[in-house]
């Protein structure tokens, strides 16, 4: 759900109050937003919002307030890149080592360079200043992202973390960098502020992050006090958020990562959120009926339908699908990034006080594309 509406000095447009605000007028409990960089020279997409001692905090102020709206609350969702950094953005991305990504996507993004000791400690205090700047604008709490192969992610992955020292090799060492940010960004802003993290249940590539891995770092989170553990899995190298490769059984009960959070809550009493796949409040419902988890996440039905929360309480069998996106072109499909830009453009239409549009036309969505922003708009910028 990366929005894509900051400004050329990466702060929030005004748009993203309005989005926030019509969500919040949608039923939405809790909005986590798209990413938010923690740091202006390690950008995941070209309009992403940066939050440090740079930012303009007026327009954070607004967009916080508008998340508020409704009984709602809003947390920004702070992150690090690391080296899913595309390379028109960064000649020389970082990661815990000089490893780079595979599966061809080492044609979008550069070898990254392997971090100092010092650097990891600058970005741990950088994820700190955020989570503080984010207090002070009157956001309700922050989420980190540790998942879906970002730098957190990245730390907490054998494949990706090869290091020798303090910040690599064994579990306990890779976890120490997501512990020293939660502990950091505590100091920062205090007891009673709730912090969240998204972590992967595993990377499901051959010498990842494992699910016993995932479930030891579940468990060193709740037991250092983190407030929200929300389940997500895959990474942009195996996609498994999105349901690739996931199993017809799994795709019925429409939660991706349902066996897992039921292991997980054998294991900690920190409320749970379970994202990924789900359409339907019967299966909502099943999921939450069964103690697994305390919240249910969703993203693209509300890019498509902001009233979406509200309807699935109001109505017990309300269900919503969500139609295969196609040009009828695959290549076109492919170079159009047509499952992201779709829906960036919904987001953008309510970002301008439209309602979204379920049946916006593929090739309009390409066209349009095209001509704001030539082939540019096509260059590769999600891992």
């Amino acid at each position: 759900m990366s929005e894509q509406l900051g400004t050329r000095e990466h702060n929030p447009t005004p748009g993203l109050a309005k989005l926030y605000g019509r969500w919040a007028q949608g039923g939405i409990g809790l909005s986590i937003t798209g990413n938010v960089m923690i740091d202006r020279g390690a950008l995941g997409e070209p309009k992403n919002v940066v939050l440090d001692e740079k930012s303009d905090l007026s327009e954070f102020k607004k967009w916080a307030a508008a998340g508020l709206q409704n009984g709602s609350q809003i947390w920004p969702q702070l992150n690090h890149p690391g080296k899913q950094i595309p390379n028109f953005i960064s000649k020389e991305p970082v990661s815990p080592s000089a490893i780079p990504l595979t599966g061809g996507l080492e044609k979008g993004f550069n070898k990254p360079r392997a971090l100092t000791e010092p650097e990891i400690l600058e970005i741990i205090n950088k994820f700190a200043l955020s989570a503080k700047l984010s207090k002070d604008a009157g956001f309700s709490g922050v989420q980190i992202h540790g998942a879906h192969g970002y730098l957190v992610s990245q730390f907490l992955s054998p494949r990706h973390n090869q290091r020798t020292d303090q910040w690599g090799g064994l579990l306990e060492n890779r976890m120490r960098f997501v512990l020293a940010i939660y502990t950091a960004i505590r100091e920062q802003v205090g007891d009673d502020f709730p912090i969240g993290i998204k972590l992967n249940s595993a990377d499901f590539m051959k010498g990842g992050f494992t699910e016993d891995d995932s479930m030891v770092v579940v468990k060193a989170l709740a037991d250092a006090g983190i407030d929200l553990i929300e389940i997500s899995g895959g990474t942009y190298e195996s996609p498994s958020m999105v349901g690739h490769k996931v199993k017809a059984s799994t795709l019925k009960r429409e939660a991706y990562f349902l066996d897992y959070i039921e292991k997980v809550r054998k294991i900690v009493d920190t409320p749970l959120v379970l994202t990924g796949g789900f359409r339907s409040s019967k299966a909502m419902q099943a999921a939450l009926d069964s103690g697994a988890t305390d919240f249910i996440g969703v993203a693209r039905t509300t890019a498509v339908d902001p009233d979406f929360p509200n309807k699935l309480i109001s109505d017990a069998s309300h269900k919503q699908e969500l139609r295969i996106l196609t040009t009828g072109v695959k290549g076109v499909d492919k170079m159009a990034m047509l499952d992201i830009v779709w829906y960036e453009f919904q987001l953008a239409r309510m970002a301008k006080g439209l309602n979204p549009k379920p049946k916006l036309n593929e090739w309009g969505v390409f066209l349009k594309t095209l001509a704001s922003a030539g082939m540019y708009a096509f260059r590769k910028r999600r891992a």
